[in-house]
């Protein structure tokens, strides 16, 4: 639904990128015929030949013409493949600093291409640094806003993201997340998702003085996907921090409310944004 507010190059220019990272996280998440170690790598592969000589998947060759046209830097692309596979081995993450920085591979390397997508705006290219960090905060908020929303799906996949230090200060542990054991403790669980959600809400706002400096048709896009995405957090507390039941989601009209808000006034976005 964000999408819908870019122009038609730079939405062409998103859909690749997240094309891409949706193939390449599903290799490391999907069982495959290959090994996924192995199959993650040779799209990694695949995904930087690309860029340098026409390919023949029409996805990857889309991407190329992302990477031409907007300038995304390679870098990024690295550090998403290398975020992912780290999801090849079990791991756990002993505080919110390890946990940052796996978000910041997954996901804020995504902020960064789009940020290049987006393009910052004209008179502020000595900004462009602090727009990019923005950019890499929202990422990290929207996958800490993923881990919260699908903590009962990872534990069935046998992963647990949820910062053992976090974990400890609430009485719970690894294990008990592992088996859905969480109930034994539910004070204690809500306690734990609270201070999560609270982290995250955190991560929105440092986020959001970034979108006015982005360039002004990007704009609307970037402060809808950070506003909706957001209202998962919502969600999660109207579920009595339940995430292991049901995935729980924002609903069609909240989200329809976040594009018309999005829509409804030229300078809605840069007023919010700086404010």
């Amino acid at each position: 639904m964000a999408s819908r507010l870019l122009p038609p190059g730079k939405r062409r220019g998103v859909f690749a990128i997240y094309a891409v990272c949706r193939t390449a996280d599903d290799l490391v998440d999907v069982d495959a015929d290959v090994g996924r170690d192995v199959a993650l790598q040779r799209y990694r592969e695949q995904a930087f030949q690309a860029l340098r000589a026409r390919s023949d998947l029409p996805v990857l060759r889309e991407l190329a013409h992302a990477w031409r046209r907007f300038g995304v830097p390679d870098e990024t692309l690295h550090e998403l493949f290398d975020g992912l596979a780290v999801d090849l081995v079990d791991r756990s993450y002993e505080s919110w600093a390890d946990l940052e920085s796996y978000c910041q591979g997954v996901a804020g390397s995504v902020g960064a291409m789009c940020c290049a997508v987006f393009g910052v705006a004209a008179g502020l290219s000595q900004r462009k640094s602090e727009a990019v960090t923005c950019a890499r905060t929202l990422g990290v908020a929207m996958q800490l806003t993923n881990i919260l929303r699908d903590v009962g799906e990872d534990a069935r996949l046998g992963r647990c993201y949820l910062p053992n230090e976090d974990l400890r200060r609430f009485g719970l542990d690894r294990a008990a997340v592992l088996a859905g054991a969480v109930r034994i403790d539910w004070s204690g669980w809500q306690g734990l998702m609270r201070r999560q959600v609270a982290r995250a809400r955190d991560l929105y706002a440092r986020a959001m003085p970034g979108i006015a400096l982005l360039e002004r048709d990007a704009q609307r896009c970037a402060f809808a996907c950070a506003t909706g995405y957001a209202r998962i957090l919502d969600a999660i507390e109207r579920a009595d921090y339940d995430t292991f039941s049901r995935r729980v989601s924002a609903s069609r009209l909240t989200l329809f409310g976040v594009a018309w808000q999005s829509l409804r006034s030229a300078d809605i976005v840069t007023r919010q944004a700086a404010g």
